[in-house]
This record gives C-alpha cells, sequence and structure tokens, in this order.
C-alpha cells in the first residue's frame, strides 16, 4: 500500500513565500461580499432604528466587517451624524460602536 503524505511531501520544495502566499490564498477564497442594498431596504432599517431608539427597544443587528458576516444585539443609545456610526448598548452593558454603512440588516429582537 502507497503511504501519500499529502502536502508534506511538496512542503519540502517550495520556499516559504510559496507557502504563506498559497495559505493566504485559501485564507481568501472563504471570504464573503458585501451585499448591495437598495433605497427600499436602507429605509426599512432607518425606521427600525428609530423605533427601536424610541422605545428603548434590543435589536439584532446583522453587519459586515473583515470579509465576514457578524451579529450583534443590543439597543441604540444614539447616533454619531459626524462619524456616521450607532453607539449600542449590548446585553452585558457594553459600549459598542458600528458604522452604519457596515449594516446589512435590523430585526427586532423578541
Amino acid at each position: 500500500m502507497l503511504k501519500d503524505r499529502g502536502n508534506i511531501k511538496w512542503t519540502a520544495m517550495m520556499l516559504p513565500e510559496h507557502v504563506s502566499l498559497l495559505r493566504e490564498l485559501k485564507k481568501e477564497l472563504t471570504y464573503q461580499k458585501k451585499p448591495e442594498l437598495d433605497e427600499q431596504q436602507l429605509l426599512e432599517m432607518n425606521e427600525q432604528i428609530c423605533e427601536g431608539m424610541e422605545r428603548n427597544e434590543s435589536l439584532i443587528f446583522t453587519y459586515y466587517e473583515n470579509y465576514d458576516y457578524h451579529c450583534m444585539v443590543g439597543t441604540v443609545h444614539h447616533f454619531n451624524e459626524m462619524e456616521r456610526k450607532l453607539h449600542i448598548i449590548d446585553q452585558f452593558g457594553e459600549r459598542l460602536y458600528l458604522k452604519v454603512e457596515n449594516i446589512i440588516d435590523v430585526k427586532t429582537y423578541s
């Protein structure tokens, strides 16, 4: 039976730069693309954020950062117009900042 060691037998013949470039390429293949939102979706998210601020409700934010999607649950404290960031207080009482252009979806937390 032939014992194949896979990549191990080839890495000895490769330069370290090649190995690091192959690892970087493999990592880049897992990147997600940021979806383009239309005007109607942006208006709906704006309404939900404004209602959540008025009622002091917890909201679920889906946002795009570092080539991946992330979720955050919290209440909106206020909106900083100069930096275009939402100041959010999560369920643990920590203050978080979220850029408006990174937000993909907003839902009410029930």
